[in-house]
């Protein structure tokens, strides 16, 4: 009983930053339902599942050690495996959900305005990701859920807004899609060199979240318009 107490305990200090964003869309009266909030979070939690897949097929044991294994290990193994496999539940959220694939006979506009709304999308998919990644890594080092929290929580969220930007645009600019995956891969890599390399404090990883995070923020404040297709956030 003790075990699911802590369990809990867990997953609801992993929860803070999603709690933290759904209340900032209830504020800000988003056009983005409760099932659709749910929905983006299950798809990103489902994310880490095939990450961890990839992971473990992904072990570069042939490599000889240094800079170059460690370059593999975070950029490949660690950042570009955890993005695609976001990018995968996020094209099946898109396709379930019946928006994201027929952009094309959209006004510029309203192009525009999905792509931002995707950003949203990828921006809880993220955040549900980190939930399962926290809670799995303070099951076994409690001492690290604090610093998850404020920090590969909210850099997971903000790749995962490149990554939902992406998923949105794929069929319509393809090179800016492969822009933003790329992007959250970079992001996303350049924090974990930051948290594994010696002598680097801290902050400096915290600052490459937050900031990132900020921009993504931004991205989605600026583009949620009054008049929006209602369909995408019933």
């Amino acid at each position: 009983m003790a075990g699911s107490w802590v369990l809990f305990l867990l997953i609801f200090i992993s929860s803070i930053p999603m709690i933290a964003v759904y209340v900032w869309f209830r504020l800000a009266k988003y056009q983005f339902s409760l099932y659709r909030f749910l929905f983006a979070l299950l798809a990103g939690a489902a994310a880490f599942f095939p990450a961890l897949v990839l992971q473990g097929l992904l072990t570069f044991s042939t490599l000889p050690g240094g800079r170059a294994a460690l370059f593999m290990q975070v950029f490949v193994r660690i950042a570009l495996t955890e993005e695609l496999s976001r990018l995968l539940m996020l094209f099946v959220f898109f396709w379930i959900s019946g928006r994201g694939n027929s952009s094309e006979n959209l006004s510029q506009s309203l192009t525009l305005n999905m792509v931002k709304k995707g950003t949203a999308v990828g921006l809880v998919a993220g955040l549900g990701f980190a939930i399962i990644e926290s809670a799995a890594y303070a099951a076994s080092d409690t001492s690290a859920l604090l610093l998850r929290v404020f920090t590969a929580a909210p850099l997971h969220g903000a790749c995962g807004s490149r990554i939902g930007a992406a998923a949105v645009m794929f069929r319509t600019n393809p090179v800016q899609a492969v822009f933003r995956v790329l992007t959250a891969v970079a992001i996303h890599g350049v924090y974990d060199l930051m948290v594994v390399l010696p002598g680097l404090p801290s902050i400096a990883a915290i600052l490459v979240a937050i900031s990132a995070l900020i921009t993504s923020i931004t991205t989605i404040r600026g583009g949620w318009s009054s008049d929006e297709n209602p369909q995408y956030g019933s």
